[in-house]
């Protein structure tokens, strides 16, 4: 990516933040009496956002915050709670939402997110908007990029789940599409009866 571009990128804490907002938006449709299929959705939708954003944060955000800070307590912890996330996630996906403990793992996923959450947004990432200032929206072009990479491995996963966590929106979406191309393409012509 160019500079010109890397300038115009979110920074990359700016990125952060809007994982853990989609994140922890997307866990509130979750209830107890939501229908299994839904439920099914938004954990692996969930479980797919954590799987995403803990990989970018290892791989691009968590490296440039060792250099710029050396060695710190609460990126040491973060890695530790990513790991923790990893065998709450593994133990959702080894089961359905017919099994009796789905709920409470998967709010217990959510509790651990919360804390990850709470510690990186008042501790890691204004630390990082002070040491990395100069680099914060190359990082996050860096991060857009990985991420694209990251969501192209399993498109169709991610469109259903996000279909099924959304429904309402995925309707309007698909609808509003489907008028826009019915506006644009061009209208088959009707043969003209000649009598």
């Amino acid at each position: 990516m160019s500079n010109d571009a890397s300038a115009l990128s979110p920074s990359i804490t700016s990125m952060i933040r809007l994982d853990h907002m989609h994140v922890l938006a997307a866990s509130h449709r979750y209830h107890a009496s939501t229908p299994w299929w839904r439920k099914r959705a938004i954990v692996n939708g969930v479980c797919d956002a954590l799987d995403i954003h803990a990989q970018l944060e290892e791989e691009i955000f968590y490296p440039a915050l060792d250099r710029a800070l050396g060695r710190d307590e609460t990126l040491s912890k973060s890695r530790l709670e990513h790991d923790e996330m990893r065998a709450t996630i593994a133990k959702l996906r080894g089961m359905g939402p017919e099994n009796a403990a789905y709920d409470g793992i998967f709010f217990q996923l959510i509790r651990e997110v919360a804390h990850h959450v709470a510690d990186e947004e008042t501790i890691l990432l204004p630390d990082a908007e002070r040491a990395l200032k100069s680099d914060l929206q190359s990082l996050g072009a860096a991060m857009t990029r990985r991420r694209m990479q990251l969501l192209g491995e399993r498109p169709m996963d991610i469109a259903v789940n996000a279909a099924g966590t959304f429904p309402v929106a995925t309707l309007l979406l698909g609808s509003t599409l489907l008028l826009a191309l019915r506006h644009w393409l061009p209208r088959p012509r009707r043969a003209t009866r000649r009598g």
